[in-house]
């Protein structure tokens, strides 16, 4: 079975193929739940028997399980027929299991804490662990991983990693590229900002960007877009329902942006979703298909805990959208005008 791909090669290496549709492997660390391996690999078989080639992960997710897990369902795929990103800025280091990182976010997993580290002999051992968990010879992406005040939690500190990265880590990135040993290098984050920062001072190829380029925000088009199209630097969406609204709808509970979505929300996604229902279009479908107008979107890779999720997902991105959908939601102000639609 084949997926709907986009080809990107900013700089004439050859560049990558991505499935429109990608996987994001955060779920598979045991986010808030745990679930068992062979479940993991079920999900991720069921996504690979149905087209999907491009598979993001980060040393982060469930603190080392996520890349042990892709180790065992990668084993024997032929490395040319998929893109596998990975993230750096991390280290782990061994804790107790009262003193590990990620409790009550993580759950069974390894006993470790996280320690950032941007520096150029940081972002090289990060690459070597990862490759050493995932049990592959190569990655095709490196991202530097949650530069941003969300993780950093004041600007002053997110100013400090962001100048170590572009001192340190971004050196090392970038010879890693030009060497051969990865294909594209970026960054991902959950603010366009941050990612704006870094364009401005180097030469980035990709932007993983999490829950701000949305059915609900789409600010990322007033700076940080024109920029992407104009140097021809790729975006992937991470986040694509902002945490879960976008596929729930606005029920008791929703989840936006990691917490328990305010009342403004609830009442925008609420009036999004009549639309989507007089159009006839399930808000998840829209909420997938939106990024992908945008010139410089690559690929779009919601996670996936189990292979409901990933059925659901499919669906999402072979569902036909009528053009007057995204005309009603600019029409009621939905949808800011500007945003790519065609």
């Amino acid at each position: 079975m084949s997926l709907a791909t986009r080809h990107f090669d900013r700089i004439g290496n050859g560049g990558l193929t991505f499935t429109e549709l990608g996987f994001g492997t955060a779920p598979l660390g045991n986010l808030y739940r745990a679930i068992s391996d062979d479940e993991a690999h079920a999900t991720l078989s069921l996504a690979w028997e149905s087209g999907v080639r491009y598979f993001d992960t980060a040393p982060l997710y469930g603190l080392g399980l996520s890349e042990t897990r892709l180790n065992r369902f990668l084993r024997g795929r032929p490395r040319d027929e998929y893109v596998l990103s990975t993230k750096v800025g991390r280290l782990l280091s061994p804790a107790t299991p009262e003193t590990r990182d990620g409790i009550g976010k993580w759950f069974d997993v390894p006993n470790r804490k996280e320690i950032y580290d941007y520096t150029y002999d940081g972002v090289m051992r990060s690459l070597e662990f990862s490759l050493e968990r995932l049990g592959v010879d190569r990655v095709d992406i490196l991202y530097a991983h949650d530069l941003d005040v969300f993780n950093h939690k004041t600007q002053s500190a997110l100013d400090e990693k962001l100048n170590e990265l572009i001192s340190g880590g971004y050196k090392a990135m970038l010879s890693l590229r030009d060497q051969g040993v990865i294909r594209a290098f970026g960054a991902g984050v959950n603010e366009w900002q941050s990612c704006q920062w870094m364009a401005e001072r180097g030469d980035f190829d990709l932007f993983l960007l999490a829950g701000r380029y949305t059915l609900l925000e789409q600010e990322a088009l007033d700076s940080f877009l024109p920029l992407c199209t104009e140097r021809g630097i790729g975006i992937v969406i991470g986040g694509a329902y902002n945490s879960g609204i976008l596929a729930t709808g606005p029920r008791e509970g929703a989840y936006y942006n990691y917490d328990p979505a305010p009342p403004e929300i609830l009442d925008r996604v609420g009036k999004i979703q009549t639309v989507c229902g007089r159009n006839g279009v399930r808000l998840l479908d829209a909420a997938f298909q939106f990024p992908l107008h945008h010139p410089a979107v690559v690929s779009v890779i919601p996670g996936g805990q189990g292979v409901d999720e990933v059925r659901s997902n499919l669906a999402a991105s072979k569902a036909d959208i009528p053009a007057t959908l995204w005309a009603d939601l600019k029409s009621e102000g939905l949808l800011r005008q500007d945003a790519p639609t065609d």
